[in-house]
């Protein structure tokens, strides 16, 4: 039997809650919400939620005891903001490096592998037509990331939900070639 974990990146706390930066941990939640079993073929799913102090830069102390070997590491599913995807959008990638994500890189620190799963959330603003326009500049990065959603952003980014569960059924139960193929 072979246990996937799932780990949602955010922020604790009511003024973080529905902000872009905690899309992951909204994004996990909607998962769990939906997935009607804790198990698929056999195979157990668990949910890591951050404890009420661990902010998104120290994410990696969520997996202590927890993710022991690379074996381990293969069956970590985890879900993150990702500026460079516009909003709605999701990609899964395997064995990725950070991308500057200080979530991810207190992570790596931890397990030491980037051979995990990744889930990454677009929440980039799109024009009208739907091109993606990326704020510039730290200071318009971060006002970004940790501004709270509007409320269509916020259904958008809970819709995803659905379509992340149905990836991550067919993890669990095919395999990851199969998601990437499916949902990528």
């Amino acid at each position: 039997m072979s246990n996937y974990f799932i780990l949602g990146l955010g922020n604790p706390g009511e003024e973080y809650r529905e902000t872009r930066h905690n899309a992951g941990r909204i994004v996990a939640s909607e998962i769990e919400k939906r997935l009607a079993s804790p198990s698929a073929d056999g195979k157990k799913i668990k949910f890591i939620v951050p404890g009420e102090k661990v902010m998104m830069n120290q994410s990696g102390k969520s997996l202590v005891g927890l993710i022991k070997t690379k074996k381990d590491a293969a069956k970590l599913i985890v879900i993150h903001d990702d500026l460079d995807l516009p909003i709605g959008k999701f990609k899964i990638s395997w064995n990725r490096g950070t991308g500057g994500h200080r979530g991810l890189e207190s992570i790596l620190r931890q397990i030491k592998t980037t051979e995990f799963i990744r889930f990454r959330l677009g929440i980039a603003p799109v024009t009208p037509s739907g091109k993606t326009k990326k704020p510039s500049g730290e200071e318009k990065v971060l006002k970004h990331i940790l501004g709270e959603f509007k409320p269509l952003e916020l259904k958008i980014i809970k819709n995803l939900g659905k379509k992340a569960s149905e990836a991550v059924e067919t993890i669990v139960g095919e395999s990851l070639a199969k998601a990437m193929t499916l949902f990528n």
